[in-house]
């Protein structure tokens, strides 16, 4: 893909990347805009999109912050930005309509699929509406599975892509870059933790303490515990830190692609469910993912490349989730990767 305007684009939602497209040209629009764990789980349908549609021009609606990551991804042809308007932001709607409608696409695949982009089908009244997959009422091709909200997100998606005419959607994968551990200082052998979650959920998240003594029993095994989240947890990951020394702490140094990296290079992932842990079991790195109560791992699981990648431990409450049963679950990890 290369990043160029081109004027026979829809100008009027913000393309950060694409190609013009032929005349000719089939074209596809799929909307997904959040959050990091789901724009992961999407991965495949992505694939399955552009695999059942190899010659359209196909442009991904998204918001900013998944831009790289999307378009490291290679299957589509233009970026566009959604910036989410208010409805009282009459001129950011109006904006996205004629993006929309004066987008020319044949058919939609909405795999967002929530209030806000049902509300962008109605933008196409009173004109003609393109194909369209999703549960807007009314749509050419609605996922009306009354179970939908019980399945797997990888699961749901693809049974809506079926009922689209799209088969064999393949599991999430995202190609790390070949990256310099030395830019990072790490050595191999090394198991990256993501300790960290959505500041809002904090039942989501195992206390730092434990992460920390379990640091400390990972380095005693001569393995690198490798530290990784956003300066906003900086708390968390500085009482890490500060229990295990040989720890070493990226705090604020990795972007997506480099966790993606990092995680294809390391012997093992750890983490809360968070986006990162997404990111390590799609790169393909074997996962252990810490589920409390509050959220449902058969719904939202990551899921690796290969079956029996990612193993979920759960306690309802991660207070009463002991070292020791992470540390058994590790050991037992550790024996399949040797």
């Amino acid at each position: 893909m290369t990043e160029t305007m081109t004027s026979d684009m829809p100008q009027d939602a913000e393309i950060v990347a694409g190609v013009m497209p032929d005349a000719r040209q089939e074209r596809i629009l799929v909307i997904k805009l959040s959050a990091l764990g789901d724009i992961i789980l999407a991965m495949g349908a992505f694939a399955a999109i552009r695999s059942a549609h190899p010659r359209a021009h196909i442009t991904v609606l998204t918001t900013r912050l998944y831009v790289d990551l999307i378009k490291s991804t290679g299957y589509f042809d233009a970026i566009a930005i959604d910036r989410r308007p208010k409805l009282y932001q009459v001129r950011e709607v109006l904006a996205l309509r004629r993006f929309l409608r004066n987008g020319n696409f044949d058919r939609i695949y909405d795999l967002q699929t929530s209030d806000r982009s049902g509300f962008y089908y109605r933008l196409f009244w009173p004109g003609k509406t393109p194909e369209w997959s999703g549960i807007a009422k009314g749509c050419s091709h609605p996922h009306d599975n009354p179970d939908r909200d019980s399945l797997h997100t990888i699961d749901r998606l693809a049974d809506q892509l079926h009922r689209s005419g799209i088969e064999n959607v393949p599991p999430p994968f995202i190609a790390g870059s070949d990256i310099d551990l030395e830019r990072f200082g790490v050595r191999s052998p090394f198991v990256l933790i993501c300790p960290g979650g959505a500041p809002h959920r904090p039942d989501k998240r195992w206390p730092a303490e434990r992460f920390g003594l379990l640091a400390k029993k990972i380095a005693d095994y001569r393995l690198t515990p490798v530290l990784i989240g956003t300066d906003k947890e900086a708390e968390v990951l500085g009482k890490i830190d500060s229990m295990c020394p040989k720890a070493r702490n990226l705090m604020g140094r990795t972007g997506f692609l480099d966790i993606a990296g990092l995680a294809a290079r390391s012997v093992l992932a750890i983490g809360n469910d968070t986006g990162p842990m997404h990111i390590a079991a799609a790169a393909g790195a074997p996962s252990i993912v810490l589920f409390s109560r509050d959220s449902d791992p058969k719904k939202s699981a990551p899921r690796g490349t290969t079956d029996n990648a990612v193993s979920i431990v759960r306690e309802n409450d991660l207070r009463e989730l002991t070292v020791n049963r992470v540390m058994d679950e590790v050991r037992h990890r550790l024996d399949l990767v040797d």
